[in-house]
């Protein structure tokens, strides 16, 4: 069976380690945990793992967040991969740093990254691991912070969070949605 992976974030060097881009932070990790490489392909940078027989696929659109859908439409359609075998790995300010949550549907809460994909692909029902990125910004200044680098101290947990993203997917496509969720989401 195959699944398809998406983190999400922004190509270039100066978005490298925002918080926005903490959904490709993931997949890097989650890469150099199975010794894989990405190669740039169309839409994106490309690569895949065999895993008790299901072969995953880790995809990191280089269309820039706002247009994450083609990414995603044009992978799922070449892979043949249906929703429910689809994963999204999103930052969230909703979430207090260091929060994952797997939910197997949802709307897009005001996330251009998850809004495109939902056009694109016309649906809410697609499974999104939300990556909280905390709040603390004022009023107004939502864009500065998400596209902000981390602070020294969030660094340090940071391979913690990724640790638990990877048992997470991993999860998610052995055990399904709902088991992952139980064990998970606490």
């Amino acid at each position: 069976m195959n699944f398809l992976i998406v983190g999400l974030g922004n190509i270039g060097p100066e978005y490298l380690f925002t918080r926005h881009n903490i959904g490709f932070m993931a997949l890097d990790y989650l890469a150099k945990d199975k010794s894989i490489s990405f190669t740039q392909d169309r839409l994106g940078a490309v690569t895949s793992y065999k895993l008790k027989g299901h072969t995953i696929h880790l995809l990191k659109p280089s269309t820039f967040m706002n247009l994450s859908g083609k990414a995603v439409n044009y992978w799922c359609q070449q892979l043949k991969i249906e929703n429910e075998r689809l994963l999204i790995l999103t930052d969230d300010i909703a979430l207090p740093f260091e929060t994952l949550r797997l939910k197997p549907k949802g709307s897009s809460g005001g996330h251009n990254g998850l809004k495109s994909i939902e056009g694109i692909l016309n649906t809410q029902e697609y499974a999104r691991l939300r990556m909280g990125i905390g709040s603390d910004f004022s009023k107004g200044r939502q864009a500065d912070f998400v596209l902000s680098n981390f602070s020294e101290e969030e660094i340090g947990l940071i391979p913690f969070i990724l640790n638990r993203s990877n048992e997470i997917i991993d999860s998610f496509c052995l055990q399904g949605i709902q088991q992952t969720m139980n064990k998970y989401n606490q």
